[in-house]
């Protein structure tokens, strides 16, 4: 196990709380700095909505978002190890930002087969699998948000991503991107459910 010096909350109540990151190949933890930009640009977007973090590895999108004042967090992650960490990063997130018992679930699940059988619906997903298995999931993932109704009109997906990876999803609009799009350094892209076209 190491706990990445770096890795911290950057923001809101429970700034400045470090989080535990387990030794994996398998995760690769946003920077601080990088989280520092997409929250700045999501700004008051924040502020009581309900989130999903997918593939939350150590949930640091999540818990960024409940310390400055989300409403409540669903972490899904499927490695028990991973996941062990994450209980305890929302523990202590949960108690620096004096948050309620309810205000974070964790799921310790599979993302397609939580997707499946969710009847939520939130206000802002993060999505950031490990770039490889993107390929296969991503468009599962947002075909079942989209047709189990698990967003809404007003909800915005936030996807970290390389640039070559594709970026078109049936029923989805990409609307804003966030960092250059440079060949393998991450930048984020939001989406939101395109909207019927309006008839003339």
């Amino acid at each position: 196990y190491q706990t990445h010096s770096k890795m911290r909350i950057n923001g809101g109540l429970a700034k400045g709380i470090p989080l535990r990151v387990t030794k994996t190949n398998k995760l690769r933890p946003a920077t601080d700095a990088n989280r520092e930009r997409l929250f700045s640009s999501l700004g008051h977007f924040i502020q009581e909505k309900s989130i999903l973090d997918l593939f939350a590895g150590t949930g640091s999108y999540g818990l960024e978002a409940l310390s400055r004042g989300a409403r409540s967090a669903t972490f899904v992650e499927a490695d028990r190890k991973v996941f062990r960490d994450l209980k305890l990063n929302l523990a202590n997130t949960a108690k620096s930002a004096k948050l309620t018992p309810d205000a974070g679930c964790l799921e310790n699940r599979d993302v397609i087969e939580f997707l499946r059988h969710c009847d939520d619906t939130f206000d802002l997903v993060f999505l950031d699998p490990p770039y490889s298995e993107f390929t296969q999931l991503g468009s599962i993932v947002l075909e079942l948000l989209k047709s189990r109704n698990l967003v809404g009109a007003d909800s915005l997906l936030v996807h970290e991503s390389p640039p070559e990876e594709m970026k078109d999803f049936p029923g989805w609009s990409l609307i804003k991107t966030l960092g250059k799009e440079k060949r393998g350094s991450p930048s984020y892209r939001f989406y939101k459910l395109s909207q019927p076209e309006s008839f003339q």
